[in-house]
């Protein structure tokens, strides 16, 4: 293999076009990235014939592939599906500029004047499986934001990226923007991922977005800054003082309205203090739903089997459910404490103490009351879209949009002054 395509000279000559893009994006008016972000919206639309036709085409080999019915799901567009991803666009374009935005302000003693002031990351690596809508957001996140980025997508959904990519590249070139500020990494060359997780200096940070095998690899080989979440090991816990019929509803819907996405419900945690009738409505109403449920719970739900010894620390991706009763809020913080993933965790409760504490003790990205854990998602926190969902300590954390692709920069302004 020649020096000028091996991996790491592939993804060096992409991220220095993509540094080089920086340059044009970085000056750029809001109005011209939200061109080039709505433009990319018209054009999605207009080719949504030829966008569905690509997936169904991805489709059909990853099911000849055998790939989970999980991965299925997030791959597969509907012209719904097709909409929405514009739509993101669309609210995305119209989002205020994050670019330059003062975040605080002070002086000091000495006459010396500060500002924190929000600036693009720079390169951003983007890792994702099957979901080609990702492909859409991060562009025009990223742009928004004043980055650029490298999208590696899975090569179940190439032939639907390349369709994205192509109304991207439209919209940057009817904005007079330039077009390496997204860039798709080939897929189907595992080895190109190993050379971006080594980037060190040519790309700035990695977002993996995918199953837990993609983003432990990212999370155990990267060279490069990782914003990720591994695991969706999310809780809904229903207190005694919950309604029996919000309780219900919120669980199945968390569990149950799809449940391959990250936000899904793997774990119901029921107050040991409720009612018969409370527990028995909400374990009854998952069951007559299709869900399997797993935990010691036969004397409430006859349907129910015994739970496995690993049950509070798998993420199902599907139409299973752990369960467990507790002693109370405490219970259940506790339980959360030491199965959870800091991902998502909500509670059903009237009682305003009970979820106050719930909501200010249990350390996840996201935490809810008396809400579906299926809003864990950036469009519905009303950014428009997010890049992913982080629940790490650093930098950003929940879903990561516009505010969580910059860092701060502080401009400090004096008349003279030296230090003594």
């Amino acid at each position: 293999m020649s020096f000028e395509t091996t991996p790491e000279a592939i993804i060096g000559a992409m991220a220095r076009a993509a540094r080089a893009a920086i340059a044009g994006l970085a000056q750029a008016p809001t109005a011209q990235k939200a061109l080039a972000i709505s433009t990319a919206a018209v054009g999605i639309r207009a080719r949504s014939a030829e966008l569905l036709a690509a997936n169904a085409q991805d489709v059909i080999a990853a099911r000849a592939a055998g790939i989970s019915a999980a991965l299925i799901d997030r791959l597969a567009l509907d012209a719904g599906r097709v909409d929405g991803i514009a739509a993101g666009l669309d609210t995305v374009a119209g989002l205020p500029d994050p670019v330059g935005q003062i975040m605080a302000r002070w002086d000091t003693g000495n006459g010396l004047h500060f500002e924190r002031v929000r600036v693009p990351l720079g390169v951003i690596g983007i890792i994702y499986e099957s979901r080609p809508g990702v492909t859409a957001d991060a562009a025009a996140l990223c742009l928004m934001a004043g980055n650029a980025c490298l999208l590696r997508g899975g090569s179940e959904a190439a032939r639907s990226n390349k369709v994205l990519l192509d109304c991207v590249g439209a919209g940057l070139r009817a904005a007079g923007l330039p077009e390496a500020a997204v860039q798709l990494v080939p897929a189907g060359d595992r080895a190109l991922v190993g050379a971006m997780l080594g980037a060190h200096g040519l790309i700035d940070i990695i977002i993996p977005r995918g199953g837990k095998g993609l983003v432990a690899r990212v999370q155990a080989e990267a060279r490069v800054p990782v914003l990720a979440h591994l695991d969706g090991i999310n809780h809904v816990y229903v207190d005694a003082s919950a309604d029996a019929a919000m309780a219900a509803a919120i669980v199945v819907n968390s569990k149950l309205r799809r449940t391959a996405v990250c936000g899904a419900m793997e774990t119901l945690l029921i107050d040991r203090a409720a009612s018969p009738a409370l527990a028995r409505a909400v374990l009854a109403a998952l069951a007559d739903a299709g869900c399997e449920l797993r935990g010691n719970v036969a004397a409430l739900e006859p349907r129910a089997v015994a739970a496995p010894a690993d049950a509070f620390d798998t993420e199902y991706l599907d139409a299973i459910a752990s369960v467990a009763l507790v002693d109370g809020v405490e219970g259940a913080i506790a339980h959360i404490a030491a199965h959870g993933s800091a991902h998502t965790d909500a509670i059903v409760a009237g009682d305003a103490a009970v979820a106050e504490r719930f909501l200010a003790l249990v350390d996840s990205a996201i935490v809810l009351w008396n809400a579906s854990t299926q809003y864990a998602d950036g469009g519905e926190f009303g950014f428009g879209a997010e890049i992913g969902i982080a629940t790490g300590r650093l930098h950003a954390r929940g879903p990561v949009a516009l505010e969580g692709l910059t860092i701060y920069k502080t401009r400090v302004t004096g008349t003279g002054q030296v230090r003594p």
